[in-house]
């Protein structure tokens, strides 16, 4: 695929079949030995964040304060129950997300949209650097309509703060969670379990 062309989303009848039966995969946070499945504690709340290669995006949250659990999964596309090499073809439709379960009394949505908009450039499209796809296209996937408003504002400040900077236009886009599957074992806490590990998130280029 050419350096910088982006591909484009495929349309559902044309997307993988997938599968009816769930991935296995483990169910506790290798860094907090918490539980990476429902259920969630009592009035803590999930959103999901695509922002290039889900490894670092879910690096970024863990240690926070207020955050109970992460994890890595496939969102926001068609296919059910996908593999990691089906969600790199391209052909499933779904983002790599890092998926965040927050108590909303300990930690606000701003505390969460800055790592977000900071360490990824949210103006590219389908792709982040090197990585190239529409499985690593910005999205943030909410779950309650509170969430959806903040992010779209959230959204609206960035794209000030750029254009004050000299930067492009953000291509984010902020959509409804409707269907999360989660990654492999393998992906989950990568890089708590490969600290050499592919990572290409880092500040990017102005402060929330």
């Amino acid at each position: 695929m050419p350096f910088g062309r982006a591909p484009a989303m495929i349309a559902a009848d044309q997307a993988l079949p997938g599968r009816d039966t769930p991935l296995e995969v483990a169910t506790t946070h290798h860094v907090t030995s918490r539980p990476i499945v429902p259920p969630w504690p009592e009035r803590h709340e999930l959103i999901a964040f695509g922002m290039g290669c889900f490894w670092g995006a879910e690096r970024l949250y863990w240690s926070l304060e207020g955050v109970w659990t992460t994890f890595v999964g496939y969102a926001g596309g068609f296919t059910p129950n996908p593999t990691y090499p089906e969600v790199c073809t391209g052909r499933t439709g779904h983002a790599e997300v890092a998926v965040v379960v927050y108590d909303p009394a300990v930690i606000g949505l701003d505390q969460l949209f800055a790592p977000f908009w900071e360490n990824h450039d949210p103006t590219q499209v389908n792709r982040q650097g090197n990585d190239v796809g529409t499985q690593y296209r910005s999205i943030v996937l909410t779950t309650t309509d509170e969430q959806a408003a903040a992010a779209v504002a959230s959204r609206e400040h960035y794209q000030r703060k750029l254009a004050d900077h000299g930067f492009g236009q953000v291509a984010t886009t902020v959509e409804p969670l409707d269907g999360l599957f989660w990654a492999e074992t393998e992906h989950q806490q990568y890089l708590a379990k490969n600290p050499g590990g592919y990572c290409n998130h880092g500040f990017c280029q102005v402060a929330y």
